[in-house]
């Protein structure tokens, strides 16, 4: 079994090296292949690690429960992301377009690595590193674009991503000066070597390293206030990598801060590090629920339900209870899913429409009656409402909250939660349900027929959109542009389709394994 583990870390760096020297159509081919082998590999590994609670290869690679929550999550994204990018990357005749597209199946190949290397490590410098990576490679997937707003919107991410991870790193060396009054001055920041000697770690030194490790690394994850550069790097990534960071990035990061939770609660108690994670959990599901109410801009929206999902998996865990944590290692995978599943429905409505402005977008179910359809469901499911897997895990992580003596926090979790429901649900139903011109002039469209909204200018600002006459109009209607109906590549309908049987599967009846390993992830987390 140490051979999946090393078969993991070289396959996608094999695949990423050769998107540079085969043909794009190869390119396009070895990448899903790629993701599917991955995520073949990581369930492969899932009863392995419930029966014999870990799985390693070597002294540096090592997967137990907790770690193998976030590899399946990775690598599903993965799998499907790679599929949902044959039918949304068009390559432009020419030079420019091949290279474009051998830049992105690499880097995002590259990308993926680095992400499923961080649950890989078994130590904390060696997991700094890897997220260090995913920080670097993301940057440039960022800024692939090459427009001023991408190129602003990396820069960004550049600098306060980097500032966050400087602080994590200086999270590591307090932990391991901590470590050095058990270890001696030499000794390697192993998971279980740091879990078996925390007891006698001095308690402000742990207290300080965890503090900074979620300020570091929570800059990674999104948790506000140090979550500035998110919505702007996933409005304006290329749709495949904003799944990839929403649903697998921010997780990773706070993978990360979980293993630190574990040597802290092992050092000195959980209640210190759950009040410090219901602190900043509240933060960001406040400030999320809030800015969901007024957004436009379709990508912008969902990356702030991603500082909602992150917040909710902060506030899952200060509830300190296990079936919290089953609820909190649940909406992992189920929002890994759903995110993937309601980014690859935005790519495929700004693929037809052009935009991603929805106020001038109508009759999206109507152009696009799978791909709409199903980011309606996928919009639905990130609204924890049945039967997803999102409905699943925070109907837990509620259970768990108001076992605990603290149960207002469970009252204000259910609250904010339904804030930004009605947030989500309004601007997706006008969307994707309403029908076309008639919402924008009063204007009624021949069948079958959606439309969008243009500028004054007739061209849509944001993407170049050429304007164009809908079939039943008048001649003179401003500001309307014809939409037919049909989707934009059955690719992206496949990618869909995966995210939402996930969905339904995780909500409805999880497999066996799959259960038996979450609850061996939260007795790890209730018991380090």
């Amino acid at each position: 079994m140490g051979g999946i583990l090393v078969a993991l870390l070289v396959f996608p760096l094999v695949v990423a090296v050769l998107s540079y020297a085969v043909p794009v159509a190869v390119a396009k081919v070895l990448a899903p292949v790629s993701g599917a082998a991955a995520f073949g590999l990581a369930l492969s590994l899932v009863p392995t690690v419930v029966v014999h609670g870990h799985v390693a290869a070597g002294s540096e690679l090592r997967v137990d429960a907790l770690s193998m929550v976030f590899l399946v999550a990775t690598t599903f994204l993965y799998l499907t992301t790679a599929v949902f990018s044959i039918g949304y990357l068009h390559v432009e005749p020419g030079a420019a377009g091949v290279r474009y597209c051998r830049r992105f199946y690499a880097g995002m190949n590259v990308f993926c690595w680095a992400m499923l290397a961080a649950p890989l490590m078994s130590n904390l410098a060696l997991l700094w590193v890897a997220i260090e990576v995913t920080t670097v490679v993301s940057a440039l997937l960022v800024a692939i674009d090459n427009t001023d707003s991408a190129t602003e919107a990396a820069w960004k991410y550049v600098l306060i991503a980097s500032m966050g991870l400087g602080i994590a790193l200086l999270a590591t060396i307090v932990l391991y000066y901590g470590g050095t009054a058990v270890f001696g001055a030499s000794y390697e920041l192993s998971y279980v070597k740091m879990l078996a000697g925390a007891h006698h770690f001095p308690a402000d030194v742990v207290r300080l390293a965890f503090v900074l490790s979620v300020l570091g690394f929570g800059t990674k994850m999104g948790l506000v206030p140090v979550h500035t550069w998110l919505p702007d790097a996933h409005s304006e990534a290329p749709t495949p990598v904003s799944a990839l960071l929403s649903g697998a990035l921010l997780a990773t990061s706070f993978y990360a801060i979980l293993r630190y939770y574990q040597i802290t609660a092992a050092a000195i108690g959980s209640t210190y590090p759950r009040n410090v994670l219901l602190v900043f959990g509240l933060a960001s599901l406040l400030l999320a629920a809030l800015y969901l109410l007024r957004q436009r801009d379709m990508k912008r929206m969902f990356a702030y339900s991603s500082v909602e999902h992150m917040g909710i998996l902060a506030i899952g865990m200060s509830f300190g209870v296990t079936l919290a944590f089953v609820g909190v290692l649940l909406h992992v995978l189920a929002h890994a899913a759903a995110k993937g599943t309601a980014f690859f429905g935005a790519g495929s409505v700004l693929r037809k429409f052009g935009t991603k402005d929805m106020a001038a977008l109508r009759g999206g179910v109507g152009a696009l009656p799978w791909s709409g359809s199903m980011l309606v469901a996928a919009v639905l499911a990130l609204s924890a409402m049945p039967p997803f897997g999102l409905f699943r895990s925070e109907f837990l992580i509620v259970s768990g909250g108001l076992s605990d003596p603290r149960y207002g926090v469970a009252a204000v979790l259910v609250v904010l939660v339904t804030l930004a429901f009605f947030g989500l649900s309004w601007s997706t139903t006008q969307t994707m349900l309403t029908t076309g011109p008639a919402d924008l002039s009063g204007v009624a469209a021949a069948p079958g027929v959606a439309a969008v909204a243009l500028t004054p200018h007739g061209v849509d600002a944001d993407h170049g959109v050429d304007a164009g006459h809908v079939p039943g109009t008048p001649s003179g209607a401003p500001g309307l542009r014809a939409v037919t109906k049909g989707e934009v590549s059955p690719w992206i309908v496949v990618a869909m389709a995966l995210g939402i049987a996930a969905l339904t599967l995780l909500g409805v009846h999880p497999p066996a394994d799959l259960s038996r390993l979450l609850d061996h992830a939260a007795s790890e987390l209730r018991s380090p």
